[in-house]
């Protein structure tokens, strides 16, 4: 998420058209604003169901919510996706697994592995998964088209903006991620966006597009900063050309530099997750 965002109490979970709904995991916090969102998809009079990111481990009071909404309408949970392998969405895949009896799906990390452009479907339901890596190595996301809705975990988020969270993430693989979500969207084949935290975002080109802004925006702002910043450590030691990587005396590298001067604005308790974001910048200039 953008570091800093603030949560939107309107926002607990429920449905969004005939085959999604949300079961909001209780783990607020500033990075995942009010939770986890665990999706049930099912397509209309079916029996079975998808669930997308069945969230952390630290208690299964979320995992037993999830299971009371699925059997408390006659269903079952047939197959479960992963969108990344992050702890807040996915930690509790082996759990959720012994209690549903479900195969879980996703790329690495000893899932049965997903391929890109690959379609699944269960009992009615159909679904594209859609490679999005860039937040991670390992992130996708998963296009329902008769909902013509694209549920994207941590790539795009329902407020503010994500972490390229270095060095498993990568930015150049993210804008790539980012330009494919354009083209999916300015089809018209996805209209709306089911995020992995935060609201459902109902104009999916729009916010898309603003990604695609926002990163080109910080990775500029990044490459004024590196430059205004080995400007100033070079006049202050002209006899000698200052290693990026050290550029300050009192034991900050370049990143924590960046950070303090480009999210200046931003609480310091979230800087650890702007300096990934830093990190991924810093790497795609050729900085690191």
């Amino acid at each position: 998420m953008r570091p800093g965002a603030a949560a939107d109490p309107g926002w607990t979970g429920g449905a969004w058209g005939e085959r999604a709904v949300c079961v909001l995991c209780p783990n607020p916090s500033p990075m995942t604003l009010e939770g986890t969102n665990t999706w049930v998809l099912g397509e209309p009079g079916g029996g079975d169901v998808v669930v997308v990111d069945p969230g952390p481990a630290d208690d299964e009071t979320h995992l037993r919510a999830v299971l009371s909404h699925v059997s408390g309408q006659g269903r079952r949970v047939a197959l479960t996706l992963l969108t990344h392998g992050h702890a807040d969405h996915a930690e509790s895949a082996p759990r959720w697994a012994e209690l549903t009896g479900a195969p879980v799906r996703a790329v690495g990390r000893g899932h049965d592995d997903l391929a890109p452009g690959e379609h699944l479907q269960v009992d009615g339901l159909e679904l594209l998964v859609v490679p999005t890596p860039g937040h991670t190595a390992d992130s996708l996301s998963f296009l329902l088209p008769a909902e013509q809705v694209l549920l994207t975990g941590d790539t795009v988020l329902g407020r503010g903006t994500t972490v390229v969270a270095y060095p498993d993430g990568d930015l150049a693989s993210y804008l790539d991620s980012l330009e494919r979500l354009a083209r999916l969207t300015g089809s018209g084949a996805a209209t709306s966006i089911a995020p992995g935290h935060g609201p459902v975002v109902p104009d999916a080109a729009g916010t898309v597009e603003f990604y695609l802004d926002h990163r080109r925006e910080r990775l500029d702002q990044v490459r004024a900063a590196v430059a205004r910043l080995s400007d100033g450590a070079a006049r202050s030691s002209p006899s000698t050309t200052p290693a990026r990587s050290s550029l300050s005396t009192d034991g900050r590298d370049l990143a924590d530099l960046v950070v303090a001067e480009v999210y200046a604005d931003v609480p310091r308790a979230v800087w650890p997750a702007a300096r990934l974001s830093v990190l991924a910048q810093l790497d795609h200039l050729g900085e690191l």
